[in-house]
């Protein structure tokens, strides 16, 4: 755990993940200052919240002479790292983190971190679920939720966080959570990476730091997922729709029930009517939930129950209201292509599709 003590860190971006990194700096003994090009009227709020911190506030710009004397720069998840400050910074050899590196680094429990284009809302809330229902005390959050730095303070040995990370945060990471889950990997946020490569390789890095003790959870069924498998340094646990081939260990469909094959044995979980989620997508995502709780060493019985009943997300596939003869879901937060086909393929039914966004720059 680093010594914060007199460390000069800029941060920036001034929503709840920069506000929440700037309260933790500064309990740590940091001298902290926080930047955001928004102007201070739209930003009163956030002076009001931290009047009491010995916190800097700069807002209505990012101006170059910030960079001087700054041991560290923390951009939030949502700021570029293209725009001139982060450019400079680079040139001046400043080096650069975020809020979850700085947990990952402090933190005193183990973590598990889900990454992937697609399903790891719902999977990183199954999983916090799941473990809830085996007597864990858990924090749930990371891309999602309040800031896991937040509550750090609270957290003990026994604990269990249960981490989302975006493309975003990860693109900055040098270390990995003791569990690591891919997903999958499709085209998305290209606009931000420049390119399917680099994209890729953003995702990655949720285990391109893990130890040899360390696991890794991937989808076999996808081949952007999989494709990582030969990096694995630790145990690989799979989780897809048929068994596991020779040599390897995970969940599956085994007929109408949810399985786990653990290289000698095959049990079954619970059956798959259980499951309340729409789509052939939400079967993935509770095959991968279940194959992190396994990883994880939480008890079948503890997966049943959190799966029991389990309703979907905000904005995923979420059902609003029947009105007007039909059935309304919010699924807004299919901003690509593939998420979109998901959700269509998830309904049987006449359906009206009500869509629009911008351009990602996606194939």
């Amino acid at each position: 755990m680093r010594n914060w003590q007199d460390y000069r860190v800029l941060i920036l971006g001034a929503a709840r993940q920069g506000i929440a990194l700037a309260r933790y700096l500064d309990s740590q003994g940091a001298q902290v200052i926080l930047n955001d090009e928004r102007s201070a009227e739209t930003l009163i709020s956030v002076r009001e919240e931290l009047t009491d911190l010995p916190i800097k506030l700069v807002f209505g710009s990012h101006p170059m002479n910030l960079l001087d004397h700054i041991d560290l720069i923390c951009p939030s998840g949502g700021v570029p790292l293209t725009i001139p400050i982060i450019v400079e910074a680079k040139k001046r050899a400043i080096p650069l983190s975020n809020d979850s590196q700085v947990f990952l680094d402090a933190v005193p429990c183990k973590v598990i971190g889900i990454t992937g284009s697609a399903g790891k809302t719902t999977t990183t809330t199954l999983v916090g679920c799941i473990a809830q229902n085996a007597g864990s005390q858990v924090w749930v959050g990371g891309n999602i939720g309040n800031p896991l730095i937040a509550d750090i303070e609270k957290m003990e040995a026994d604990d269990l966080v249960v981490m989302e990370l975006s493309s975003f945060q990860l693109e900055l990471m040098t270390r990995s959570p003791q569990i690591a889950a891919l997903l999958n990997i499709t085209p998305n946020h290209l606009d931000r990476h420049g390119s399917m490569e680099n994209y890729s390789a953003a995702k990655a890095r949720i285990l391109d730091f893990q130890q040899i003790d360390d696991i890794v959870v991937l989808g076999r069924d996808d081949p952007g997922s999989w494709a990582f498998e030969q990096y694995a340094r630790g145990n690989c646990i799979t989780f897809g729709v048929t068994c596991p081939p020779h040599g390897q260990i995970g969940t599956y469909l085994r007929g109408d029930w949810i399985a786990l094959w653990d290289g000698k044995t095959s049990q079954d979980l619970f059956p798959r009517s259980l499951i309340s989620l729409r789509g052939e997508h939400n079967l993935l995502n509770v095959l991968a939930a279940c194959a992190i709780a396994f990883a994880a060493g939480i008890p079948s019985e503890a997966m049943r129950n959190g799966i029991d009943g389990f309703e979907s997300v905000a904005h995923r596939l979420e059902f609003v209201r029947s009105w007007g003869g039909a059935d309304w879901y919010n699924d807004s937060v299919a901003t690509a292509p593939e998420r979109a086909m998901a959700a269509i393929r998830s309904f049987k039914e006449p359906l009206v599709l009500l869509a629009g966004g911008r351009d990602k720059d996606l194939p």
